[in-house]
Parts: structure tokens; sequence; C-alpha cells
């Protein structure tokens, strides 16, 4: 299954868990802000964010992937963001990936807090 495909499930689990003003990737709702990295430009454009407790938070789709270098670029930028503003970096793991998603944060220190979606 694609990425794109899972994220209407965590726009669902968001909406269950309090947040409020919810952007994502998915027809009929706002894109969430980009970011770029200065030090090459490149563009960052998170899954899904929601304000919970008066923080933005993002939401990321975790899985298994070839393009992981991409995906540890993106959830570094992300949760220093996060962190900067008081808020979390969530990483959406359906089943079957979310041992993969730990061990990637773990591996590469990136503080998240992972959450399986089926």
């Amino acid at each position: 299954m694609e990425r794109e495909s899972f994220i209407p499930l965590v726009v669902k689990w968001a909406k269950a868990h309090g947040f409020k003003e919810i952007q994502a990737n998915l027809e009929g709702y706002e894109v969430p802000k980009s970011y770029e990295r200065a030090a090459d430009n490149l563009k960052f454009t998170p899954d899904v964010t929601g304000v919970n407790m008066f923080n933005r938070h993002y939401l990321e789709v975790s899985m298994k992937t070839d393009q992981l270098r991409g995906n540890i670029s993106k959830w570094k930028l992300l949760s220093e963001l996060a962190g900067m503003k008081g808020a979390k970096l969530y990483l959406m793991a359906p089943r079957g990936h979310v041992r993969f998603t730990r061990e990637v944060i773990e591996q590469y220190n990136i503080p998240a807090e992972v959450v399986k979606i089926d």
C-alpha cells in the first residue's frame, strides 16, 4: 500500500486524540506548510499537522522504504522544529512497520513518538 493511503487514518487518529486545526496532504484539507532546509534548500512537507495543547504537532506516516535517507532528514528536521515549539513528532506506523520505525529513530536518535495505525 502507498504511504498516501494511510494519511486519512492519521487524520482520523489526530481527530480522535483531540487535535484541532488539522492540516493534511489530503483532498479537502489545507496543505501543511513546507519547510526548507537551509543547507541544501530541500523542501519538506509534513503529511499531517494538528494543534494540541496550543502547539502544532507533526504527524508522519512511517513505512519500511528504500528511500530511508530522505525520511531521516525530514524526521530530524520536523522533530527539531517540534522541539523548539514544545511540540512532538508522531511517526504513524501501519501494522508491520512499527518495529522498523522504532529501530530507525533509535539508531538515528530522533525524538519521536511511534504510534501504530491500522
